[in-house]
């Protein structure tokens, strides 16, 4: 379908209902808005939340280090892997249904996981609970652009990316005090009050948001060629730093990957309803923006990554102190992205992406600066710049993606955003995290000898770069002075401070790179309402 037809064919489209005074408050906007946020912040609540709770649920259920990092890999391989077949669902069968089956299954599973009396029940129920969290947030999408005409989307968009950033601040602070204070278990529990609230807003609040001409039936073969597609390539990224980069199954798993997406685009040509028209990658403002997204993931996940293990293991502070200290850039986050969305609605998402990126490529580069002795006023300067900087980004892209999207498609283009965002993210991480391990295997042994400690061969020299490449310093010997012990964490700290710093270079170049691509962006185009069924 061409630009030009499309634009025809939603100028026809009935606008969006208005809430009558007197039927109540279903299809309200903003309380479709709050009842999406009540939803989506499970998502972005569990996305930090567990990161808190994987020591203990290591020692409790006697988990191998191996199978603890499948609680959080397995998660997150299901949610990338089924965000735009998720879209294509609420496309298909209407976002209210899509989103509700969403809030539910993920309550549900959730509970499942703090019952679970064994390791290998909790992996399973994290996949499902990633399938269920890759429903909620392009149907999330999908109500939004349903019940908000196209000039106030950006601020709707804003204030739901503010109360992602609210939850995602909150994660580490409600983990470490619910794991410190309660079980792990409830670190999961707390998904299901959450969920009943969701599913009785959506009941009451939410109408059903579906276009009129969406694709009727799924087109499978394209489904089975994206979805193992996306697997080989999010699991080789997370696999490569382990095996690594040169590794044969990295390769044959990265190599897979771009073989399935050509077979796949090949076959989205073909097909008679495929599953990503690839008329769509005609705009290129939405084209832009997934790059955009992409890039912006990758610099901000990858080098924050890292930020977590710089305040607990080089400075020490307890999981709490540590989310009370990222403060200023969630916070950030959550007042900049409704002024995000306010800007952008004046002067359209050009500028103030623009902006953003090049805020947060300087944040990138101050935190390049940081050193084991920084401050918490030098460390909140950059995570307050940073904040400020990525807040338009996320909200611009997401408008650009999702706007400029036919509306029978706004699912697809709602699973596109958060697959790009996953993707991004795990490349970054990945990739930033390789770079960072060459960096701190190459000074290590120089500061190690520059802190006159003797050196260290064998086995132990390996297990001492695997601990430094975290920022944690082994447990020395019984009887070892005192002055050797810091003189062994200090060689540690300065290693991985190098480490980060490199990778806080190349994400501000990346960063930089976005800042540029921004300049291919524009407000989406398709501002007609949709056609609505209750």
């Amino acid at each position: 379908m061409s630009q030009s037809v499309v634009k025809n064919s939603e100028a026809d489209a009935p606008p969006p209902p208005t809430p009558t005074s007197g039927g109540g408050l279903k299809g309200h906007p903003w309380l479709t808005l709050l009842t999406v946020a009540v939803g989506v912040m499970m998502v972005a609540l569990d996305g930090t939340i567990v990161a808190i709770a994987n020591p203990v649920i290591q020692e409790k259920l006697h988990a191998a280090p191996s199978e603890i990092q499948w609680v959080t890999s397995g998660y997150l391989l299901a949610l990338a892997v089924f965000l735009i077949t998720a879209g294509k669902i609420g496309d298909r069968f209407g976002h209210k249904t899509t989103f509700l089956v969403g809030a539910v299954g993920f309550a549900a599973t959730s509970a499942a996981i703090g019952f679970a009396g064994n390791i290998q029940t909790v992996i399973a129920c994290r996949v499902l609970q990633g399938l269920f969290g890759a429903l909620l947030q392009p149907a999330a999408l999908g109500l939004l652009r349903g019940a908000f005409p196209a000039e106030k989307l950006n601020m709707a968009i804003g204030i739901w990316g503010g109360v992602i950033g609210a939850s995602t601040a909150a994660g580490p602070i409600v983990g470490g005090l619910l794991v410190e204070h309660v079980s792990w278990e409830s670190v999961f529990f707390i998904n299901i009050p959450v969920g009943l609230i969701a599913l009785a807003l959506g009941l009451w609040i939410l109408k059903d948001v579906r276009a009129e001409n969406a694709a009727k039936s799924f087109d499978l073969p394209g489904i089975a060629l994206l979805s193992v597609g996306m697997f080989a390539l999010v699991f080789g990224i997370i696999k490569a730093p382990e095996w690594g980069w040169g590794d044969t199954r990295t390769l044959l798993l990265l190599g897979g990957a771009v073989a399935l997406m050509v077979l796949f685009a090949l076959w989205q040509g073909r097909a008679k309803e495929p599953l990503i028209p690839l008329s769509l990658f005609r705009s290129v403002p939405l084209s832009a923006g997934v790059l955009l997204m992409v890039l912006m993931a990758f610099a901000f996940f990858g080098a924050i990554f890292f930020v977590t293990f710089y305040l607990q293991n080089v400075h020490g502070m307890k999981p709490v102190d540590a989310g009370v200290h990222l403060l200023p850039m969630t916070g950030m986050m959550i007042v900049g992205s409704p002024l995000a969305g306010i800007a952008i609605g004046k002067l359209g998402p050009r500028i103030p992406i623009m902006v953003g990126m090049l805020l947060t490529t300087g944040a990138m580069v101050g935190m390049s600066t940081l050193d084991t002795g920084s401050g918490t006023g030098v460390m909140s300067l950059w995570f307050v710049l940073m904040g400020l900087g990525i807040s338009p980004v996320i909200v611009g892209a997401t408008e650009v993606i999702v706007g400029n999207a036919p509306l029978e498609l706004s699912g697809v283009a709602g699973g596109l955003q958060q697959a790009a965002m996953q993707v991004g993210g795990s490349l970054g991480t990945a990739v930033l995290g390789a770079l960072m391990a060459a960096k701190v295997g190459d000074v290590l042994p120089g500061n190690w000898a520059k802190a006159g400690l003797p050196p260290v061969e064998g086995p132990q020299a390996d297990g001492l770069k695997q601990a430094a490449q975290l920022g944690i310093t082994p447990p020395a010997p019984p009887g070892t002075p005192q002055q050797a012990v810091d003189a062994m964490a200090g060689a540690v700290h300065q290693s991985f401070v190098s480490g980060m710093s490199l990778a806080f270079v190349v994400a501000a170049v990346v960063a930089f790179g976005a800042a540029l691509l921004a300049l291919l962006t524009r407000r989406g185009t398709t501002d007609a309402g949709p056609a609505v069924h209750i």
